[in-house]
């Protein structure tokens, strides 16, 4: 039965809540043969267990690896190797590369040295470089030794470059043809193949040294004659190409700016020596961006959300301790107003009022920021003039909501200054929230740092502290 790719995430929920389903089921004969003592119990029990394994085994067979490692990573240890070990064999490497980097090696951990082997054997190049540094050393020795010198110096090529550069993403399977021959040998040639590589819309134009001297769309192969040669309606002017050393993010953008489908990858001497795939770039991209959500959260790196504890707790200890120290930073801004507080109660009722509208909006300003700095749109130069825009934002948002929640706050306390100094809390914490929303992001970019990372945690901290103390500053000074 053929493999098939779920594209629609409800088609995915639906696999996985089956799949759910057929493990509940099996769990629950199991428990009955062992409660249970009725004569024939271990024949009856054999045989519902053995059709149970049989329809979950089908499913599998029928779903495409993609879809298999998101269905792993969804569930509990235990059930996730019961699932692993029904999985065809042919089809371990492939949910291996899909498969999340927080999941993957608690699936390499209960395969043997044989198996492994046998998995990443059935992999492209430039996949087996990827998942090459989890592999066991051993194994890895071993399947270097099954290449040939081609494939080996091409799995090297691919390790020897920075994880962040093109170099690291290209694959090595591509189509080149000479630019002398007609479109009838190369239609010729190509029918040689069983199938092409993944993600081919052009062939690459290469002379007797591998250097790039252009393109051929498979447009311009098929609707032009085939007496044609290929020098005569190739594209050879404005190429899009990368370096081995260009970085992956710039690739990116450009994948989506032109909308490509395969670019060439050149070394200096314009010899062609991989390319890269719009799909190369979308996982590129995927991977970025969840790296984003949870360094904005100060997770240090993704994370299995069934991991054993201690493990979890190493993930995220830092900036909950970061966290935990700046939360006492603003009980003892509290604490020094204590006095105040006792005198007008209103204020502890108020006070976090003016705290969470400064968190809210320093979130918004540095997830703006941030973004930008991963489309490549700002730089640390820009700083005076983002903080200008974000600072007008603020004061246009702290007028007028602020001037809505003081007056508000008049109403229901019968005191017009309680509510100007409201108004004017929330306006000065929405702009110290601004100030730091541009800030942070930018400095920490100026300075070589992840500007994502922990962004959310120093926000919080800063408008939490900061508006405890604006607020419960101005009420000292002009209501008591």
């Amino acid at each position: 039965m053929s493999e098939q790719k779920s594209r629609d995430p409800d088609l995915l929920a639906r696999h996985l809540r089956d799949v759910r389903e057929l493990l509940a089921r099996q769990r629950l004969v199991e428990e009955l043969g062992h409660r249970q003592g009725m004569p024939h119990q271990d024949l009856v029990d054999s045989i519902t267990h053995r059709q149970t394994l049989g329809w979950l085994q089908r499913k599998l067979d029928r779903l495409h690896p993609a879809d298999i490692a998101r269905i792993l990573e969804s569930l509990p240890r235990d059930q996730r190797q019961f699932v692993w070990d029904l999985v065809r064999a042919d089809k371990d490497g492939e949910i291996l590369l899909e498969v999340s980097d927080a999941v993957r090696p608690t699936l390499l951990e209960t395969m043997d040295s044989h198996e492994i082997r046998a998995a990443v054997e059935t992999l492209d190049v430039d996949e087996l470089a990827d998942l090459a540094p989890e592999l066991p050393p051993d194994v890895m020795r071993d399947v270097l030794a099954s290449l040939d010198q081609e494939e080996r110096e091409q799995v090297r090529a691919a390790m020897s470059y920075p994880e962040d550069t093109v170099g690291a993403l290209m694959d090595f399977d591509m189509v080149t043809v000479r630019k002398d021959v007609t479109l009838e040998v190369v239609l010729r040639y190509l029918r040689r193949f069983e199938e092409l590589p993944d993600h081919t819309d052009k062939l690459f134009v290469v002379d007797r040294e591998d250097r790039l001297r252009g393109v051929l769309t498979l447009e311009s192969l098929l609707i032009n004659a085939p007496e044609k040669r290929v020098s005569e309606v190739m594209k050879s002017k404005s190429l899009v190409t990368f370096a081995p050393e260009d970085d992956a993010d710039d690739a990116a953008k450009a994948f989506e700016r032109y909308d490509l489908i395969s670019v060439p990858v050149i070394d200096a001497g314009r010899r062609v020596v991989g390319r890269v795939t719009v799909a190369d770039m979308v996982d590129r991209i995927r991977e970025e961006s969840e790296a984003e959500i949870l360094n904005q959260a100060g997770l240090r790196e993704e994370e299995d959300i069934f991991a054993p504890i201690i493990r979890s707790v190493r993930n995220r200890w830092a900036w909950l301790a970061i966290n935990l120290m700046t939360a006492f930073i603003a009980s003892r801004v509290i604490d020094l107003f204590e006095g105040s507080i006792e005198k007008l109660v209103a204020l502890a009722a108020l006070m976090p009022i003016v705290a969470g509208i400064g968190g809210n909006a320093g979130n918004q300003t540095i997830t703006m920021i941030v973004r930008a700095i991963a489309m490549g749109q700002v730089d640390p130069s820009a700083l005076w003039r983002l903080l200008g825009k974000e600072v007008g934002v603020a004061l246009i948002n702290g007028l007028v909501w602020g001037g809505v929640v003081g007056g508000m706050v008049w109403l229901l306390y019968g005191s017009l200054a309680l509510g100007l100094v409201m108004t004017a809390a929330m306006t000065l914490n929405l702009l110290l929230a601004a100030v730091a929303g541009v800030v942070i992001p930018l400095l920490r970019q100026r300075f070589g740092r992840d500007p994502a990372l922990g962004g959310s945690v120093m926000i919080t901290a800063l408008t939490d502290s900061g508006g405890f103390f604006i607020f419960l500053g101005l009420a000292t000074l002009f209501l008591l």
